[in-house]
């Protein structure tokens, strides 16, 4: 869309020609004629000069780097495709930034000189934003103003389309689990801990109902006459789950509508996000789910960081949902044995901490992460075996996550 409006000055020139007419007219004097003529003259030169030979001017828009975390910041260039006939003065520009992305996108437009001796131009814009909402947030279109060496038009170009951003959700550098013990730790440390010992040095464990056939040791099957897995893989490759409560009465309605609408439900997915990029770093394979076992994301290896970023645009547009239960997620772990396993929820109280309580025996780390103050919740939690917290917004989750994982391990058997 483009216009051409007059500016003050513009405006004040015709009416005043158009006074001059009438000024003539009335008192026969020919020289108002002749300045009105001038004036209008004048005003449609302006106009005509903003436009002859001026074809449609392209942009593109491209974000450095692609993907943003929230709090994050990053670069915007804009390369702008210009021809004109006729020399242009300068003019100003500005780019319309969403909700959720802030910015100085604003600045001086450069004056083009004649197309007939410098052929096309190409003007690069750059400026820098900051994220503070996830989700998907369109930049543009870009708006041009410049106006005629006299000052009397301006014309207000509306140049491409919204190009979409992706921002995702706030990663918190979480601390190593490194000195928890036994088989709590991810396979880094499990491979630390047996330098030096043989596969003979390893004891085989009982087999538990959803172990991997693959993990059965055959020859201590047979010498106990029951089934017996191999201990040694279970520590060199740990498995982890991360559960996040989407359902709806654990947030507000904003959390369904869109993302980044809801401070807590922002909190408990930066959460989700943070600790599974910890236990993929530590060397655990992940799984991503909600309270009824549907993948958030397909299941993230040891140490696939590539994974992770793609787990994170997935995030983006994560939102809550109107069904789901929080009492769903025991039924998950029945009959497996795995490493840490993390709930992400709201406010808890003693009826879902009495749901939760039967995981606490299937893993060696239970930690429970309610957005939320909820004490008789949280105190039943930990007295049933949870590594409980409360998390608001002003928390240091780096520190109460270092406070959950120090203190005392809860193992499975």
């Amino acid at each position: 869309m483009t216009r051409w409006p007059l500016t003050l000055r513009g405006t004040g020139a015709v009416l005043l020609g158009v006074l001059s007419f009438a000024l003539a007219h009335a008192f026969s004097v020919p020289a108002l004629v002749f300045f009105a003529v001038l004036l209008l003259a004048a005003v449609a030169v302006a106009i005509g000069s903003l436009y002859l030979g001026h074809r449609p001017d392209h942009v593109r828009r491209s974000f450095s780097p692609e993907t943003v975390g929230v709090g994050g910041e990053l670069d915007v260039h804009a390369r702008v495709q210009c021809r004109t006939l006729l020399p242009t003065v300068a003019g100003v520009w500005h780019d319309r930034l969403a909700s959720g992305v802030t910015g100085d996108a604003t600045g001086a437009f450069p004056g083009l000189r004649s197309g007939l001796v410098a052929g096309g131009h190409t003007v690069d814009l750059m400026y820098r934003v900051s994220a503070t909402r996830r989700g998907i947030r369109p930049v543009g279109p870009l708006t041009v103003t410049t106006t005629d060496p006299f000052g009397f038009a301006r014309r207000t170009q509306h140049l491409g389309g919204a190009v979409p951003l992706t921002v995702t959700p706030a990663l918190i550098e979480l601390g190593s689990l490194e000195d928890l013990p036994g088989d709590a730790g991810g396979s880094m440390q499990a491979a630390t801990d047996r330098l030096g010992q043989g596969a003979d040095n390893l004891i085989p464990r009982a087999y538990f109902p959803g172990d991997s056939m693959r993990r059965i040791h055959w020859r201590a099957s047979a010498h106990r006459g029951e089934l017996m897995v191999r201990q040694e893989e279970q520590e060199s490759n740990p498995e982890a789950v991360v559960v996040l409560d989407r359902s709806l009465p654990r947030w507000s309605r904003d959390a369904l509508r869109a993302p980044g609408e809801d401070p807590a439900f922002e909190l408990a997915v930066s959460a989700v996000a943070s600790a599974v990029a910890r236990f993929v770093h530590e060397g655990y394979t992940v799984a991503v789910v909600d309270t009824d076992g549907a993948e958030l994301v397909e299941t993230i290896d040891a140490d696939d960081m590539t994974a992770v970023e793609a787990m994170m645009v997935a995030f983006a547009t994560l939102t809550a949902r109107r069904d789901g239960s929080l009492a769903d997620a025991a039924t998950l772990f029945a009959g497996l044995t795995l490493g840490p396993v993390v709930v992400v929820t709201g406010p808890v109280d003693e009826a879902d901490a009495a749901a939760l309580a039967p995981i606490v025996t299937h893993t060696s780390l239970p930690v429970l992460i309610a957005v939320g103050a909820a004490p008789d919740g949280l105190r039943a939690a930990e007295t049933a075996g949870w590594r409980a917290t409360a998390l608001e917004p002003a928390d240091e989750a780096a520190r109460l996550w270092a406070d959950m994982t120090e203190r005392g391990g809860i193992r499975v058997g």
